[in-house]
């Protein structure tokens, strides 16, 4: 069987092999109704590993925005904060303005690229484990079987009539899921308001009406989507189960069944070897399918549906335990290892032969030792892709590490362009914007630069030598300056002759400068 392709699975992905005889007394349907999924609890490392990861991720989202980051007086102390109303992006001790937004842009390439890479290496890790609807729905599932039981307990309340006891457990489920949705949508508000004051005036009703509408949106779709619809939203909604095949390749690691170890099936091995008839090591017991909260059997091959989460490998490994065989019969392996354990499955195309144990020269067996394959890491393809995700990184970093603080812009007025006046100089008028990017106040030095003759007057503020200004600025802020450069009649620029306006914070020795041009009736630019 090839590992990419299911065997007589239904479109719908849910497990269920169609049979002749359905198809010629039913007629087709391009839909079926969801068949309900009561996912059993399962126990070994991969649920080890994604309780885990649920827990670290979701301390993330909820604890964030609480995480406090002194940078003065002059800024917001909160570590990670969108503020939308001053245009600033806070991430601990970087601060990211507008025109910085490229850093935001390469983190986005660079999780893009990321996720290329671990998919073509370990398949949908990402889906089995760190996507936001498989861990809020791996939440929603610990209130419901700690309210509702296991899978046989809430297979036997959804199938009974509506009691009272039936009630109220599906009101306090429901009730602790919306709790739950509430809170995420809660928690998303206060990436983009200083937390702590934002809870309050919630609380108390004084919060803009865009928190409330954004809460209760996050909060329906939370609660709709990690409670209700479930793995729906994985096999209908997201379009990743159908890009993830270009990732893959021969030597992707993706859960696999190995039916040529596990086949034949059957619930009476002991029966069946006694009569002489070939027997698998796969007891048929469907716990592979119970904990799987897709819903499909996974020895039917790899599916749409699939997640790859590896649960199923927990529930197959408990069962080989408990009849004493090796672990295994449902494992991540990639293609090249299905199809050489294949051609070395059977002895005499007839008994299956042990995953773990390799056989000598004299037939007997000993214990197989294995070793990592690092081609499933270093290969052209994960090289590629790690060779961008490692370039775009050390180029935001060095950009991140070198980008000046002080920034100096400006525009040339368009009316008039140039003003004569009554002694026959030539005036052109400027609006000069002086980026301080530190959350501190300083004193900035503007001057001239070119032009010698050339005389700068700034409303409000006196120079020396009116070439040269002292401007105090407030801490993480643009200050903007009415700035007017005059030059005599007999000094009129030829065209050739050009002039910069330079910013300078001399404790710093940050410098910045602006080409700027100076329009004249006659004498050119």
């Amino acid at each position: 069987m090839n590992l990419y392709t299911a065997k007589n699975v239904d479109a719908t992905g849910d497990g269920h092999q169609a049979t002749n005889a359905d198809a010629g007394n039913a007629p087709q349907s391009l839909y079926e109704a969801r068949k309900k999924i009561f996912p059993k609890r399962a126990e070994g490392r991969f649920r080890r590993f994604k309780w885990l990861v649920m827990l670290i991720t979701l301390g993330i989202y909820y604890l964030t925005p609480w995480i406090r980051w002194d940078r003065g007086p002059y800024a917001p102390d909160q570590a990670v904060l969108v503020d939308l109303a001053n245009r600033r992006f806070y991430f601990f001790f970087i601060e990211i303005w507008p025109q910085e937004f490229f850093f935001v842009a390469g983190l986005l390439v660079m999780a893009g690229f990321g996720l290329f890479l671990v998919t073509s290496a370990v398949g949908r890790a990402w889906c089995g484990y760190t996507c936001p609807q498989t861990v809020w729905v791996d939440l929603f599932l610990v209130v419901e079987r700690w309210v509702e039981g296991d899978r046989n307990a809430r297979m036997k309340l959804e199938a009974g009539p509506w009691t009272f006891e039936k009630i109220r457990k599906r009101v306090f489920k429901h009730a602790i899921w919306i709790a739950i949705a509430v809170a995420t949508g809660g928690a998303w508000i206060f990436y983009f308001a200083d937390a702590p004051t934002l809870a309050y005036d919630f609380v108390t009703g004084n919060a803009a009406f865009i928190a409330y509408s954004t809460v209760g949106i996050l909060t329906a779709t939370t609660y709709v989507f990690g409670g209700l619809m479930r793995e729906q939203v994985c096999i209908y909604m997201c379009p990743w189960p159908r890009i993830q095949a270009a990732m893959l390749d021969d030597n992707s690691l993706v859960v696999t069944y190995n039916d040529w170890r596990g086949e034949p099936r059957t619930k009476h091995a002991k029966k069946a070897a006694a009569a002489g008839q070939p027997v698998g090591d796969c007891v048929d017991c469907n716990a592979c399918v119970a904990v799987c909260p897709m819903g499909i059997d996974i020895r039917d091959g790899q599916q749409l549906a699939c997640i790859t989460c590896a649960l199923c490998i927990d529930a197959c490994d408990s069962v080989m335990d408990k009849i004493g065989k090796p672990r295994g019969l449902i494992a991540y392996a990639t293609l090249n290892e299905y199809d050489a354990n294949m051609a070395l499955a059977t002895d005499n195309g007839t008994t299956p032969i042990n995953p773990d144990r390799v056989r000598n020269a004299d037939g007997s067996f000993v214990d197989k030792v294995r070793h990592f394959n690092w081609r499933i890491i270093f290969r052209p393809r994960t090289l590629l892709y790690m060779g961008v995700w490692t370039a775009v990184g050390i180029g935001l970093l060095v950009a991140l590490l070198s980008r000046d603080r002080l920034e100096v812009n400006v525009i040339h007025d368009r009316n008039p362009q140039y003003v004569l006046e009554s002694d026959g100089s030539i005036r052109n008028g400027y609006t000069i914007r002086l980026l301080n990017m530190i959350p501190e106040p300083r004193t900035i030095l503007l001057s001239l630069e070119g032009m010698p003759e050339a005389m700068m007057k700034i409303n409000g503020l006196t120079s020396d030598d009116n070439r040269r200004f002292a401007i105090s600025v407030e801490p993480d802020k643009a200050t903007a300056l009415k700035v007017f450069v005059t030059v005599p009649a007999n000094a009129l620029p030829d065209g050739s002759d050009g002039f910069s306006f330079i910013a300078e914070d001399r404790s710093s020795h940050e410098r910045d400068h602006y080409d700027a041009t100076f329009y004249a009736p006659e004498g050119g630019k």
